[in-house]
């Protein structure tokens, strides 16, 4: 063994080491294909970069959120009520309020008792998800999807299995391959719903198939509906809770994209469930049970849920999906011309739009990843390659930007690809 100067021996060998399983897990998330994308930009362009990557409008002054959501906080922190812990599961004023404001678009009134708050949408995932984990166990996920559900399992151990949502029929579930996948492990199958990455809204119809699809296969669905309301198209937003009596339903929202402030973390995990069925398996002593060893939502943003939630104007909501609408034609208009890049489905929902790429059109680009960095390098334009949510070779492209920049990032998108098309 080795000495050191004073004669002690020297350790040879640390006892840790890093978890390899985070590591992976953390490459498949949103967040980290946007930061290894935006260390591709160049430095010298002068041009102000344009971000079609992320879901977050709130850094352009046309996003901004309502007053009433600001005053609400204000109010919030000079009480002085909302300056100690809270209970786990959320202050029951802000329960109440959420349940609330979710029993508007329902056939049940739901309880407070029914909603536990959380840190953001984020850790309503993380929370379910961890709580469903059993040895032998799997989870139904959509593809393309959210890829956060994918990492959160991956850490886990919980089995994935991907089904597909069909893009000439609008991104429905493929519930044939739902069938296909099912057997007697699976835990629960999970929808966005407005979608994210594709921008659809499922029909009424569509929600009933999926709901008994789910009762048949004795599984229960978990309904991401981050984006609740925010559809502009022919459909409008059908909340999954309404076939809660055919199967159960674990609603995950926020405050984060109706009212554009995700960086508030205020989200919930609702249960769905009038005949009882996941309290009679312990789903819901575990829900608590998990919240009691993870983090709170601030205690000051919990004392101003119930202002936000009751007394927001309608008339905010309309001017904010009436942007996002505008915005999704223009995107939506701009591509329909641009060489290589297919949209098969008007988006009618979200902030997102899945396009697919034909690579034969182009001269040296070899897949999605390729093509989006280089378009950082050469345009300062940052777009998700669809390979980050399941697709090959697709892109997800945001569009709830202020317009004249979603304006400028499609006429550099367009001039990349005919910049790099094979010539004639």
């Amino acid at each position: 063994m080795e000495m050191e100067n004073n004669g002690s021996p020297l350790t040879k060998k640390w006892g840790f080491r890093a978890n390899p399983d985070l590591n992976m897990a953390s490459d498949n998330t949103v967040r980290g294909v946007l930061y290894m994308l935006l260390s591709k930009l160049n430095r010298s362009d002068t041009r102000p970069v344009i971000p079609l990557g992320h879901g977050d409008p709130s850094a352009f002054p046309c996003f901004r959120t309502t007053q009433v959501a600001e005053d609400a906080m204000v109010d919030s922190i000079r009480s002085a009520k909302f300056n100690g812990y809270g209970p786990t599961v959320g202050i029951l004023p802000a329960r109440s309020a959420v349940a609330e404001y979710l029993s508007q678009d329902l056939p049940n009134k739901l309880s407070p008792d029914d909603v536990f708050l959380t840190l953001g949408c984020t850790q309503a995932i993380q929370t379910i998800v961890t709580v469903l984990t059993n040895p032998k166990a799997n989870i139904l996920l959509p593809k393309p999807g959210f890829p956060y559900y994918e990492a959160i399992a991956k850490s886990c151990h919980l089995e994935v299995r991907h089904f597909d949502l069909l893009p000439e029929k609008d991104w429905e579930v493929d519930l044939d391959s739902v069938n296909a996948l099912a057997d007697e492990n699976t835990v629960a199958m999970v929808i966005i719903n407005p979608g994210n990455p594709c921008g659809n809204v499922f029909t009424h119809q569509h929600l009933k198939k999926v709901a008994e699809t789910a009762k048949k296969l004795g599984i229960l669905v978990i309904s991401d509906e981050v984006y609740d309301h925010l559809a502009f198209g022919k459909n409008p937003f059908v909340p999954m809770a309404v076939f809660a009596s055919i199967t159960p339903i674990i609603t995950l929202g926020s405050i984060s994209k109706r009212w554009i402030v995700p960086g508030w973390r205020l989200g919930w995990l609702v249960i769905n469930d009038p005949n009882g069925i996941l309290k009679e398996h312990g789903i819901i002593d575990c829900i608590t049970a998990y919240l009691n060893i993870s983090s709170d939502a601030p205690t000051f943003i919990q004392g101003a849920v119930p202002d936000i939630l009751s007394k927001t104007k309608e008339d905010f909501f309309v001017k904010i999906v009436g942007i996002i609408k505008e915005a999704a034609n223009i995107c939506y208009e701009g591509i329909k011309d641009i060489p290589g890049v297919i949209c098969p489905s008007k988006p009618e929902g979200s902030m997102f739009v899945m396009v697919k790429l034909d690579l034969s059109v182009f001269d040296d680009i070899k897949d999605d990843v390729e093509f989006c960095v280089k378009l950082a390098q050469e345009e300062s334009v940052i777009i998700l390659p669809g390979i980050s949510v399941g697709l090959n070779n697709w892109l997800r492209v945001t569009f709830a930007i202020e317009l004249s920049a979603l304006e400028e990032g499609i006429k550099r998108l367009n001039a990349f690809c005919v910049r790099h098309s094979k010539k004639p």
